[in-house]
């Protein structure tokens, strides 16, 4: 028994140093193999990375190429445009009700002169005799003497030519002339080259008494007037259109429309030659507030002669010239001999900080104007009109320059201008955009 007992233990023993022997050499084979992958896959990976750094500088040209034909093909996404600043009416507190009775005593007791209007030109122009202007030809020396408030003749518009010249322009039916020669309250505006639609004033604000006794003109070309009638706003038997009477004028003075309504813009005391007060309101405004009541806020209750608003954002000449420039209004280097002449002649920057500024403003909003016929007033619609004839039809530039000078040559004739918010013109009218000009048509396919 001891015999076998011991042999047992001898098997066992030699087992277990078997399977210790076996389990090293398993361990060490399984860490050998690891070993192996993890080399093989290091290998593999550089050699992979060092391939795809060759591809990628291969493809380089080829995806710029790409990406440049993308660009190129895609368009980019409109940015989109800042929202424009709006702008409100405010509170303008009227009378209930007015009429020409009310002016007050002695208004019109402002700066007296006589002011006369050339109607041929003493002497043929230098430039040339056979060339008739309806502005006619001022020289400089002429526009000069102009400015002075006294006893003179002066270049006015409606200028003739010699007997036997074609007409300067501006040619009116005789009948609506006499209409015109009657009229005591003017409002009237313009639309040449169908520019705009017809907007009528409001009818139910305005009173009865202006309604008998204000004459509402609208200044319109033949084309305008076919436009119109096309679109359901053709006259009666008597030329109404509503309040509006419509006068067709005929060869227009100037190839620029917009030059062309600067003539009823400033000159309406000599197309209305009997009127005390006027309005002008341009075509893109709809008169909603009764006439006799701006000229009483406006005028009468002010001690004011002329009244215009100033302009909504800009104060000084120098931003309108910009402006001006910025949106291709007007030819550059007619807008810069213009500025470079008021400058030598005395115009300076707006200043904001001056506690006894000439004007609020030196830019006006000058689509709405209320005017009383004296000889002050006259002379300045004249010498604005001689401006925009002589220079550019852009009259903001103007405006600055003509009422200064006028101030600055007369110092003991006061000029009472009144020019008052923005925001209360907005209250007497409704704003519309101007005509969009229509697409020319398609071409023909032959």
């Amino acid at each position: 028994m001891g015999v076998y007992k011991s042999l047992d233990q001898i098997k066992n023993s030699r087992r277990g140093r078997n399977f210790s022997v076996f389990t090293n050499k398993g361990l060490l084979f399984w860490v050998f193999i690891l070993a192996v992958l993890c080399f093989i896959s290091l290998a593999a990976f550089a050699l992979g990375m060092h391939f795809h750094v060759k591809l990628e500088h291969g493809m380089l040209p080829w995806r710029e190429m790409r990406e440049d034909f993308i660009m190129h093909d895609v368009p980019e996404r409109p940015t989109k445009k800042p929202r424009r600043q709006r702008f409100f009416p405010c509170d303008v507190v009227f009378r209930d009700s007015v009429d020409l009775h009310s002016e007050p005593k002695d208004f019109m007791n402002f700066t007296q002169f006589s002011l006369g209007y050339m109607e041929t030109e003493k002497k043929a122009s230098h430039t040339d005799a056979h060339d008739p202007r309806f502005g006619g030809h001022q020289t400089l020396e002429e526009r000069e003497q102009s400015f002075s408030a006294v006893n003179q003749t002066i270049h006015c518009g409606f200028l003739r030519g010699a007997e036997g010249l074609p007409s300067t322009g501006f040619d009116l039916k005789e009948e609506d002339k006499r209409y015109m020669s009657a009229c005591r309250v003017v409002v009237s505006s313009c639309i040449f080259g169908s520019s705009d639609f017809l907007r009528r004033p409001t009818s139910r604000l305005i009173s009865e008494y202006s309604k008998k006794n204000v004459c509402f003109v609208m200044f319109v070309d033949e084309g305008t007037l076919s436009t119109l009638s096309k679109e359901g706003s053709a006259p009666d038997d008597g030329g109404f259109v509503g309040l509006w009477k419509l006068v067709v004028v005929k060869n227009l003075p100037y190839t620029d429309t917009r030059k062309t309504g600067k003539v009823p813009k400033f000159l309406t005391h000599r197309l209305f030659p009997s009127s005390r007060y006027s309005i002008w309101l341009d075509s893109k405004l709809r008169l909603s507030t009764d006439p006799m009541l701006i000229i009483d806020h406006f005028l009468w209750q002010t001690g004011s002669e002329y009244a215009i608003s100033n302009h909504y954002t800009r104060h000084c000449v120098w931003e309108e010239v910009l402006q001006n420039k910025r949106l291709n209004k007007y030819n550059h280097t007619a807008i810069d001999e213009q500025f470079s002449l008021y400058q030598s002649d005395g115009l300076t920057k707006f200043d904001p900080l001056d506690p006894n500024p000439s004007l609020p403003s030196y830019v006006p909003e000058g689509s709405f104007i209320v005017r009383a016929h004296t000889p002050m007033s006259n002379l300045f619609s004249c010498l604005w009109f001689n401006e925009v004839d002589r220079f550019t039809s852009r009259d903001q530039l103007s405006f600055a320059f003509t009422f200064l000078k006028l101030k600055r040559m007369n110092p003991d004739k006061p000029f009472h201008l009144n020019m008052f918010k923005d925001c209360e013109r907005r209250s007497l009218v409704k704003l519309f955009h101007h005509r969009e000009p229509s697409a020319p048509p398609p071409p023909r396919i032959v």
